[in-house]
């Protein structure tokens, strides 16, 4: 566990106010975990569009499924932290 934190970039999250010491440092860091394989996955797609067959029978479909699942993932992370936020009154 520690050597996987070492590679999150700025793994430092915000604490979340009104929340125990561990669980809101857990959560926060729940979150910023999934906001990186959010961001990966918009990456993945991307690359995979970039080299995809763009003739009539080459998937085309799969590079959008990877963009489309990073981009909700991105958007839940950010939007749980608002709610809990809001909810906690931060």
């Amino acid at each position: 566990m520690i050597k996987i934190a070492a590679l999150i970039p700025g793994a430092k999250p915000t604490p979340i106010p009104g929340m125990s010491g561990p669980v809101s440092q857990m959560f926060g860091y729940g979150l910023w975990i999934l906001l990186l394989a959010g961001t990966a996955a918009v990456g993945v797609g991307v690359f995979k569009l970039a080299v995809s067959d763009k003739s009539r029978h080459g998937g085309g479909s799969e590079p959008f499924k990877w963009m489309g699942g990073g981009v909700v993932a991105c958007l839940l992370s950010g939007s749980l932290l608002t709610i809990i936020n809001g909810v906690l009154g931060s």
